[in-house]
């Protein structure tokens, strides 16, 4: 099957149609036959009565080098893509990695945790606050925290996380952090497992002063200052994923903006996890599903990072269906950095080359 997309320097292509065929019918091109096909777009062909369309695709040329033994098992075996033009001058195979291949390669998953401490969310010793540790039964904190996470950790060889909190006033002095460590050593802010995130953030919460305001724009350049440094290895080893859990309105918009739109260039995710039932109308925006996130200065954002899902939407599903919505949009975005990069997974033998290297 071949899909065609009109192609936009911003990264949201229209879709134009599509079309099957076979390698040996496009071989005819070779012969001297212009090979062609009608492009449908099988949305217009079931509402417009008159629909034929949307264009035809000519093979004019088909390179013989293609035809090599030693890429026929490469068409059998592997996904490509065929780079078309109307009319075609050439055919070019494409080997598209995907997110297993790069994982398999060795690629780690680095998953942080940014908190939101502030004072809409209540005081943590009333039992209406987003904050209050139940006896019993987990806050909506806990839940997305251990939902998403415990997805996380599986591609994280150390399970070590950074766990941060932004918008509460800190000891000793008592001065407002929007990118804190939550187990108050910063020259050390990773707790073991999610279990060790969970204990960290039981053990803060009696020692802050929730205040405000909700910045979240530190926490994203703090994660990525960390993602621009594996920029330099040139290498598929380390993938970002920052967890923020926030329960209102951010009030660092503009920086917020600009933060993604730098990020959007690194090996790095956000998912953004509403607590509560504030609106977060401002929040969809960020995602970027509705239209293309730019920042303040009108640059648009290289490739979409940002998933947001408000806790509320799954309050009686299972942390399965929570962590499968906020996860979903992560292989692809991973598999668009290092495609776009032209950054290839490692192959087993140098994975395997490096772990006894790291071996003690």
């Amino acid at each position: 099957q071949c899909i065609v997309w009109d192609w936009d320097s911003n990264g949201k292509h229209d879709f134009i149609g599509e079309f099957t065929s076979t390698f040996k019918e496009m071989r005819g091109a070779m012969e001297g036959k212009q090979v062609q096909w009608e492009c449908i777009n099988p949305k217009y062909k079931a509402k417009k009565k008159n629909y034929k369309n949307s264009g035809i695709v000519i093979l004019n040329q088909c390179k013989a080098s293609l035809l090599s033994p030693k890429l026929r098992p490469l068409m059998d075996a592997d996904t490509v893509l065929l780079s078309l033009k109307q009319p075609l001058s050439l055919l070019q195979i494409h080997k598209m990695h995907s997110f297993l291949d790069y994982i398999m390669g060795g690629c780690q998953i680095q998953f942080t945790v940014a908190i939101d401490f502030t004072a809409s969310n209540g005081d943590p010793r009333n039992s209406c606050s987003l904050h209050y540790i139940h006896p019993y039964q987990p806050n909506e904190y806990l839940k997305a925290l251990v939902a998403v996470g415990e997805i996380c950790q599986d591609y994280d060889s150390d399970k070590m996380f950074p766990a941060f909190g932004f918008g509460a006033r800190i000891p000793p002095e008592y001065t407002v952090s929007h990118d804190f460590a939550i187990n108050f050593n910063e020259d050390n802010p990773e707790c073991a497992g999610i279990q060790g995130v969970v204990e960290a953030y039981q053990s803060c919460l009696p020692k802050l002063q929730l205040y405000g305001p909700t910045n979240i724009a530190p926490i994203i350049q703090k994660v990525a200052k960390s993602a621009s440094e594996e920029t330099n290895t040139k290498e598929a080893s380390q993938y970002f994923i920052l967890l923020i859990l926030t329960d209102g309105v951010i009030t660092d918009m503009a920086d917020t903006r600009e933060a993604i739109v730098h990020a959007s260039h690194l090996p790095m995710s956000v998912i953004i996890v509403g607590v509560g039932n504030a609106d977060f109308s401002d929040m969809q925006m960020l995602d970027g599903d509705d239209g293309i996130l730019r920042s303040p200065k009108g640059e648009p954002v290289l490739r979409d990072i940002v998933q947001f899902v408000p806790f509320r939407n799954f309050k009686h599903a299972s942390p399965a269906a929570l962590a499968k919505s906020v996860l979903a949009e992560v292989p692809n975005q991973v598999v668009d950095y290092y495609n776009g990069k032209g950054i290839k997974p490692k192959c087993s033998s140098e994975v395997y080359e490096s772990s006894r290297t790291l071996a003690p």
